[in-house]
């Protein structure tokens, strides 16, 4: 006899296929909030389209009471809900799998597979009963298929009438019709239809964690750095990062008498928001811009002339798919370079890699401090994946005593003294020099700032060694950076090996569980996960102590890797790229298998 089929329990993966449009992202939220409420970790990717309404749309939930927030491959339950991708919603479901779908009008055979279980419930017929406008038919089947899924998976009824009562809070009518609808489709399948093989129990896995977004999370650092001017123009995927600082604002930074204690400009353009940025952050003020790509090609000019003026600027870069406009609600890691070394002429820019949203807020304020002390522009590089999804993650922490570093600034005191004042003089070998606040003395410590050639006094200069020496400076303070940037954290594999493998970011949960996954075939890798740039010597250590080292990237080119080829010097030929680019978040099956696809390579090699 074959051996019955277990149920999985908390673990497996549930995809909605949606019409943009059609009002399905607020059910779909609540059906992975609910799961999260019974102590069930999940980790929810939103797969959307760049135009308003229409094209498909996806949300991914991964049910994983391990907690692996990263995206594992595949699909256990697929909820079909939109016929014009019906055929490849239905081909992305693993065998033994289930596929959900409105079964008012009959479908032919020939659109279902025989290795996965096909459950249908008429929602558009029951809606139509239900419901007199077209509108209410729509919005509603969406609650009605979250009640049929509850009453599928397990889901506890209650959890989400709660969710309901705090979603709608005040509209006691609109609970009630949304919770009836809930019923509606919890009563069908109780009826008609038996519980899956996939469900989910109580648990006590998600901790103290709290599930937000990273944009919200790194706005919140804004705040909490010090940031007191944004300047920004709107643009997918960073929009809501500006968006969360104004509300921030609105209650963080805002006296008892209603006065603000912050500016907020929508700029005319992106060269207008950098613009004004460099302008604040020269008048000394904390301030910032949000963009993506497209914005930080706009932006060049001027963060070439607070790299040779030194003055400070933070930029979020919420990436998405490029070049040109490309997938701009896709993800990607495709900015590096261009942040790296954005402008023309030699620049370089400090860049940090939060990997989830708990690093955004650190990272969100560390930030500020590193664009004071180093007097630059410092990027902070999420992506989508990061920016727009929400993550469980760890609660925020601020120390109170934590004072803000404003870096190199002289005072008033100091120039009265008769202390030295060279706005590029390099005092103490590091690089970085002093600056002053404008009108800090009426008589000392003014320069002129200008994106042209000048002496360590800011006196106008073309002589070469001038400016030789004034780029060797900055070479100095890029140096310096070094010690200041955040270290990578390193992770030993259990047993000896010359293989490592280098990551950052998003691609952080899924390589945790690809490195778990390759221990399980007796594949052993030392991991390093990069948190910003430049590379620190442990960077280039671990580089050196391995005879192969494999680059997981977000991008067809490999940035990263080359950044450590032209930073560090490294051959080529040790860096193996393992590139992930089709827009989705990367995944630990696929991270594994090209790992493991290239060692068995490599061995087939060495046997040759």
């Amino acid at each position: 006899m074959p051996e019955p089929v277990k149920t999985r329990v908390n673990d497996f993966v549930v995809k909605f296929a949606n019409v943009n449009g059609s009002g399905s992202a607020s059910a779909n939220g609540m059906f992975a909030k609910s799961i999260l409420r019974m102590g069930v970790p999940v980790a929810a990717r939103n797969i959307f389209p760049s135009n308003i309404q229409g094209l498909p749309t996806w949300f991914e939930v991964r049910v994983t009471e391990a907690g692996h927030l990263g995206r594992r491959g595949g699909v256990d339950l697929m909820v079909a809900m939109n016929p014009q991708t019906w055929d490849k919603d239905v081909a992305e479901i693993e065998a033994g799998g289930y596929l959900f779908y409105d079964c008012t009008k009959p479908l032919p055979a020939a659109k279902f597979r025989n290795d996965i279980t096909v459950i249908g419930v008429p929602l558009t017929a029951m809606c139509n009963a239900a419901y007199q406008l077209p509108r209410e038919r729509q919005l509603f089947k969406n609650i009605v298929y979250v009640g049929a899924l509850a009453a599928l998976l397990g889901i506890d009824l209650a959890v989400i009438e709660q969710l309901l009562g705090e979603q709608f809070e005040g509209r006691a009518k609109l609970i009630a019709a949304n919770v009836a609808a809930l019923h509606m489709g919890h009563d069908y399948v109780t009826e008609n239809l038996e519980p899956l093989r996939l469900q989910v129990r109580r648990a006590d896995a998600v901790g103290d964690r709290i599930y937000v977004e990273g944009n919200s999370a790194a706005a919140l650092g804004a705040v909490y750095g010090g940031a007191t001017v944004c300047a920004w123009y709107p643009i997918t995927p960073s929009t809501s990062l500006a968006e969360a600082f104004t509300g921030y604002c609105e209650d963080l930074r805002t006296d008892p008498d209603g006065k603000a204690r912050y500016a907020i400009v929508q700029a005319e353009d992106e060269i207008a928001s950098i613009g004004i940025v460099v302008g604040a952050g020269w008048n000394g003020a904390r301030a910032f811009t949000c963009t993506s790509g497209p914005g930080v090609s706009l932006m060049t000019e001027f963060i070439g002339l607070s790299y040779f003026a030194e003055i400070p600027a933070v930029i979020f870069d919420v990436q998405r798919g490029g070049p040109s406009t490309g997938m701009p609600t896709r993800t990607q890691q495709a900015d590096l370079i261009g942040a790296a070394y954005a402008s023309h002429g030699d620049t370089k820019h400090p860049m940090l890699l939060p990997a989830d949203p708990g690093e955004c807020f650190e990272m969100g304020a560390l930030a500020f401090d590193l664009a004071d002390r180093l007097q630059t522009t410092v990027f902070v590089m999420l992506d989508l994946d990061i920016g727009m999804n929400e993550w469980l993650t760890k609660p925020f922490a601020w120390d109170d005593a934590r004072a803000l570093d404003r870096g190199k600034v002289m005072t008033h005191d100091e120039l009265e003294a008769g202390k030295d004042f060279g706005r590029y003089l390099d005092v103490d070998g590091d690089g970085i020099p002093y600056r002053t606040y404008p009108g800090v003395h009426p008589s000392r410590g003014g320069y002129f700032t200008r994106g042209t050639s000048r002496n360590p006094y800011a006196r106008y200069s073309e002589e070469g060694a001038v400016y030789v020496d004034n780029m060797q400076r900055l070479l100095r303070k890029f140096e310096t950076a070094k010690a200041l940037i955040p270290p990578p954290i390193e992770r030993k594999a259990r047993r000896k090996t010359p293989d490592g493998v280098i990551y950052f970011g998003s691609t952080t949960p899924a390589m945790h569980e690809a490195l778990e996954a390759l221990e399980g075939q007796g594949r052993h890798v030392d991991a390093l996960r990069l948190r910003g740039f430049p590379f620190s010597n442990e960077v280039m250590a671990f580089v050196a102590g391995h005879e192969r080292v494999f680059v997981v990237e977000q991008n067809r080119d490999g940035q990263l890797r080359t950044l450590l080829m032209n930073e560090g010097g490294v051959d080529p030929a040790k860096l193996v790229p393992v590139l992930h680019y089709d827009g989705t978040p990367i995944t630990a099956r696929f991270i594994a298998g090209q790992i493991a696809q290239l060692m068995a390579m490599a061995q087939i090699e060495a046997a040759e």
